[in-house]
């Protein structure tokens, strides 16, 4: 679960995020959409600890991502952007002691390795160095090391970078699937046939505040005032959030 209360994020005098506040449950699969520089990664930055609010909270599944910062992260999985992978490991190495990060006794680790390899069907070159895999290889490397230890939220910064569409689709799938089992999920992405066909709920933010937060359902609904596409529905309410 995810829980965010006010939460507000200035540089100097500009405002990145400007008093937002959600609430995610967990099992609900929700996306996050907004133009370049409308505050969707510094968000997702506090979300994950790597920025500190300028005010209000954030709780992950109870816990406050300031006051008990490695409680919290120890309850998500993060993939972002742009993965980095150690080149001299293996993918298997790097799953390995990505787990081994968040304490995993040895035997769970052994066994969740496997499973999350089987899951995005890493076998055939995860015994391979990361420095020569492509793209979408590191990003499914990126996307176990964040599963390996069974999260209960995962938040997701642009998951679709650079993969194929075979990866996609693994990737998507996965989600999903994780969704379904109670896993609360927080995509940020710029891709609106995904956020269509995946997003249980979806919030729209531009320069810092949130402009539209409702179901799917409602959303298509919103879509049959302009010309039955998302990306109408989107443009529109990001011009008059500018106007």
């Amino acid at each position: 679960m995810i829980e965010l209360h006010n939460l507000t994020k200035t540089f100097g005098p500009f405002t990145a995020v400007d008093d937002v506040s959600l609430s995610i449950p967990a099992g609900e699969f929700f996306g996050f959409l907004g133009p370049n520089g409308a505050g969707k990664t510094t968000t997702i930055k506090m979300m994950t600890g790597l920025f500190t609010p300028t005010a209000g909270s954030i709780r992950i599944n109870g816990f406050d991502v300031v006051k008990e910062p490695l409680k919290a992260k120890a309850t998500f999985g993060y993939i972002p952007d742009h993965p980095y992978l150690y080149d001299k490991l293996t993918g298997r190495e790097f799953i390995y002691s990505m787990g081994g990060l968040y304490g995993m006794r040895k035997e769970t680790l052994k066994e969740n390795v496997q499973r999350v390899i089987d899951l995005l069907e890493l076998e055939s070159w995860v015994d391979k160095k990361t420095e020569d895999y492509s793209q979408g290889m590191r990003q499914r490397v990126t996307f176990a090391a964040a599963f390996v230890h069974e999260p209960k939220t995962v938040i997701i910064d642009e998951p679709m970078v650079g993969l194929d569409p075979r990866s996609a689709r693994i990737v998507k799938d996965t989600l999903k699937r994780m969704s379904q089992n109670g896993v609360s999920i927080f995509m940020s992405t710029h891709i609106l046939e995904m956020v269509e066909e995946l997003c249980d709920r979806v919030g729209i933010i531009n320069k810092g505040r949130m402009v539209f937060l409702d179901t799917r359902e409602n959303l298509h609904r919103h879509k049959a005032k302009y010309d039955g596409k998302l990306e109408s529905v989107f443009l529109e309410l990001t011009k008059e959030a500018d106007e």
